[in-house]
């Protein structure tokens, strides 16, 4: 009977989620900075009308939803939990955020943003998760021992 050993395992967990963090976080903030360079949003630091927040909403669940697929996708087993856990960190440094800046200058958003950001943590880790057990039960065509939840 061979099992893997638990220390790699434990890193191999650990690197998922952190890689579905960076890559949300990258492709993000690579997002915004296009938009401000070309004009789409505002110079930093200046207020944004609710449609240009609306817009860094949805590319927020996009990215939110592929970098947990992402996590997923790594995790050496059980993807939805591996996802969720991602979902969990986001919707702590989310509500972290919010706490910062709520009540602060205009530049951070409205409250529905914040709030809007929050409360998507978990949804978009939940699809990215999903959609890899989607794809495994896909390419797995019945086969045994694919374990595809947590």
């Amino acid at each position: 009977m061979t099992e893997t050993p638990r220390p790699r395992r434990t890193g191999r967990s650990i690197g998922a989620v952190l890689a579905g963090l960076v890559a949300i976080f990258a492709v993000t903030t690579a997002t915004d900075v296009v938009l401000h360079a070309t004009g789409i949003f505002p110079p930093w630091g200046q207020p944004m009308s609710d449609r240009l927040f609306l817009l860094a909403t949805a590319y927020r669940i996009i990215y939110g939803v592929a970098g947990s697929y992402l996590t997923a996708r790594l995790a050496p087993d059980r993807p939805m939990r591996h996802a969720l856990a991602l979902g969990v960190v986001g919707l702590v440094f989310s509500t972290a955020a919010t706490v910062a800046a709520w009540g602060r200058a205009p530049e951070f958003g409205p409250k529905w943003y914040a709030l809007a950001v929050v409360a998507m943590a978990i949804p978009c880790a939940w699809a990215g998760g999903r959609l890899r057990e989607v794809q495994l039960r896909g390419s797995a065509g019945g086969v045994t021992g694919v374990r595809t939840s947590s």
